[in-house]
Order: C-alpha cells, then sequence, then structure tokens
C-alpha cells in the first residue's frame, strides 16, 4: 500500500455511526428541494433488483430518506432529461450521469477482457446498432427477442449483443418499461459534453474513491472498494491523493478514512425512522453493518423458505440512529401485512408501529397486520401502538 500520513483524528464507534447516517441522508433535515435526484448526487448510486414487495428498491431507497415521495415522481426523477444512467457499480445502479466519464475504466476493461459466456453470431452486434440508430429506444424483445427458449438464463443473440454494447458504453439504458430495459445510443441519452472516455483510470479510480468516502462518511479500505466494487489494490493506488484523510476508530482494528468536510461539521438533528430496503447503501455490506450497527443483515429471498431466519423481504427497521429489528412485509388488497416481525427490545416497538404505518401510507394501504412476533410479549404494544396511529 502508499505509505499514508499517520491519522490524527480518533473517532469513537458512536461518532462513525453518526458520520454514516448524516452521509447517507438519515440524520439531520432532508434536502426535500433536491428531491429524489439529490438523493442519487448524495448517494452516488442507487441499487437496482428485480424484487418487488411494498415497491422496488430503486423506490425504497429515497422513500427512506425523504419520505413519502410519489412513486411515479421518483421514476420521472431518475430518466427523464438523462439524470441517470444504468450501469455496473456495487452491482446494477442506476448513477447520476455526470459521473459518466469516471466509468470509463470499467467500460475500456469490458471492452479489453471479453470474457462472455454466450455466443454472438456475426453481424449481430452490428445490426443491433444500426437498429437502434434508425428506430430509436428499443427493449431487447422489440429488437428481436430476449430469449432463445424459456430458460431465464438463455439469451439470444441480440441480447448478448445488446448488453455487451451497454457494457461497452456504446448503448443505455433509458429506462425500465414493465422491468425491461429499453436501450438508446449512447450518442443520443448522454449529454455531449459528459460523452467522453478521456479520463486516464487513476483519475475515474480517484474521483470514485472520494465519492464513495464521502457517502460512506468514514470507511475502512474494503468499505470503500466495495461501494463501487473496485478492487483493493485500486483504492490503495490513488486513496492518499482521494481527498480522504485516514482516521481511526475505536473497535474496528482496521485503518479508515473519513471525509474531512464531514469531520469538519459534526453529525445533529433528528433521525430518520424507516423501513429500509434489503439493498439500501446504508446496509449493503454486510461487514459494515455489523461493524457500525452491531446487527446481522442477510437478505433470505434465495435461502430456501424452510432456512430462513427472518423471511423473504425482511427489511431492517431504522430508528434514533440504530437498527432496531426487522420486517418482513407483504400487501393484502389494502392491508400492509407484517408476516414477521423481529424487535431487538420493547423500545422498538412503537418505532417499528410508527415505520409500518407510514409505509402503509406510502404504498396507499389503510391498515397495518401484523401476523408474528418473535417475542410474543412483544405482540401487545405493537399493536396497541398500531391502533393508536391507525385511529
Amino acid at each position: 500500500m502508499t505509505t499514508l500520513p499517520r491519522p490524527t483524528t480518533e473517532l469513537s464507534a458512536d461518532d462513525a455511526r453518526r458520520l454514516a447516517l448524516r452521509a447517507q441522508g438519515f440524520l439531520g433535515a432532508p434536502d426535500r428541494r433536491a428531491g429524489v435526484r439529490g438523493v442519487l448526487r448524495r448517494l452516488g448510486a442507487v441499487q437496482l433488483d428485480t424484487i418487488s414487495v411494498l415497491a422496488r428498491s430503486h423506490e425504497l431507497v429515497p422513500y427512506a430518506r425523504l419520505g413519502a415521495v410519489g412513486r411515479r415522481a421518483v421514476e420521472d426523477a431518475y430518466w427523464t432529461d438523462t439524470h441517470a444512467f444504468e450501469y455496473w457499480s456495487h452491482a446494477a445502479c442506476l448513477l447520476p450521469v455526470e459521473e459518466w466519464p469516471h466509468f470509463a475504466f470499467r467500460r475500456r476493461a469490458y471492452r479489453d477482457r471479453p470474457h462472455w459466456n454466450h455466443e454472438l453470431p456475426d453481424g449481430t452486434y452490428d445490426q443491433v446498432i444500426k437498429q437502434l440508430r434508425s428506430e430509436g429506444p428499443l427493449t431487447a424483445t422489440e429488437l428481436g427477442g430476449a430469449k432463445r427458449t424459456s430458460e431465464w438464463w438463455d439469451w439470444s443473440g441480440t441480447k448478448v449483443a445488446v448488453e455487451r454494447a451497454l457494457m461497452y458504453g456504446e448503448v443505455v439504458c433509458v429506462e425500465r418499461r414493465g422491468w425491461k430495459r429499453v436501450y438508446d445510443l449512447a450518442e443520443r441519452a448522454v449529454p455531449q459534453a459528459l460523452l467522453h472516455d478521456e479520463l486516464d483510470d487513476a483519475e475515474c479510480l480517484r474521483r470514485l474513491v472520494r465519492l464513495a468516502g464521502q457517502a460512506l462518511g468514514v470507511g475502512t479500505r474494503a468499505d470503500i472498494a466495495d461501494y463501487h466494487r473496485l478492487k483493493g489494490e485500486q483504492v490503495d493506488a490513488v486513496i492518499a491523493d482521494s481527498g480522504l484523510v485516514p482516521v481511526t476508530v475505536a473497535g474496528w482494528g482496521r485503518p479508515a478514512w473519513a471525509d474531512p468536510a464531514a469531520l469538519a461539521d459534526p453529525p445533529r438533528g433528528r433521525h430518520r425512522t424507516t423501513l429500509l430496503s434489503p439493498f439500501d447503501s446504508l446496509i449493503w455490506e454486510r461487514a459494515r453493518t455489523e461493524r457500525v450497527f452491531g446487527f446481522t443483515h442477510r437478505l433470505e429471498a434465495y435461502v430456501p423458505k424452510p432456512k430462513r431466519v427472518y423471511g423473504y423481504f425482511a427489511m431492517p427497521i431504522l430508528a434514533g440512529g440504530r437498527l432496531v429489528g426487522r420486517v418482513d412485509p407483504a400487501r393484502e388488497g389494502s392491508t400492509l401485512v407484517a408476516r414477521q416481525l423481529t424487535l431487538e427490545g420493547p423500545k422498538a416497538a412503537p418505532a417499528a408501529a410508527r415505520a409500518l404505518v407510514e409505509a402503509a401510507s406510502w404504498v396507499e394501504c389503510t391498515d397495518v397486520r401484523v401476523e408474528r412476533v418473535d417475542a410474543p410479549e412483544l405482540r401487545g404494544a405493537v399493536t396497541a401502538e398500531l391502533a393508536a396511529l391507525l385511529a
């Protein structure tokens, strides 16, 4: 690793937790004027996922920070006038369009290191580009078919070609239609001033490391690398010039870096009480979540049902700057159903009830029903709180 100056700032574990909460938009007054686009710029990446329970994850992320923002407004904020583009970051993510130049390093890597498991028939790539140029934005189905068979992994040559073009940066996803990507040429969709790969790898990496540090507030090398799925050695090569400063955090046992602007302004303000998507960037890295919050978080949607502990889509409950429980939600008509509610203790009951009622209102449910509480002695407290809030 590059030789770095010794840390001059020592943070307590609570300091680090508050820095993380503020950096992620959960401590202090939310910037409602900046809205969903402001959330995206602040986080630098909003993860996409196919699962939809209360809503899809990219809707849940701004909701968790801003409250009951209109769901149509969320989609419009991302896609209207090309304020975002979809690309591989932490996973498949929505990214602020102004960061397009800083993913040049990844586009180059995809072009230089073919690793495709699907065959691409001769001429298919050029045909896809020609069709998009002449017909405008299209789904893979409209381009000629997304799959060869009913198997989810068995892409058609057209789908392989357009996904390859997306990774190369010649094509972008300009919206999701029924969760299908709608593709267009980057030359039409990305503002001309941003449409270039002129930045070298080091400049791209410096920017992404700095953005990750700002979005985290404070993080270890592994935290910073994971935010945009960089390699550890890529972080090492640029962190000294990233603008982040080395710090120590009590109990972390590893070197850490922080955003100097965050250190200069101690976190204060009101804590948000809300349900979190399992794919929220506050908690998407399991080891960091355990280190910062003392809370083990794992998505169990892909775990066989008999082996699930907390439920299919268990959403952590954030209150008072702590993760105080989990709820596995569902919808039945106009009722939000908590299939399973797991709380850290009696003090979590009011927060869980408030979070459930607010989420129900957001998805236009008028009632909340709790099916199971892991600690049966807490059912009465939760039920009473819900009754008072729904009265």
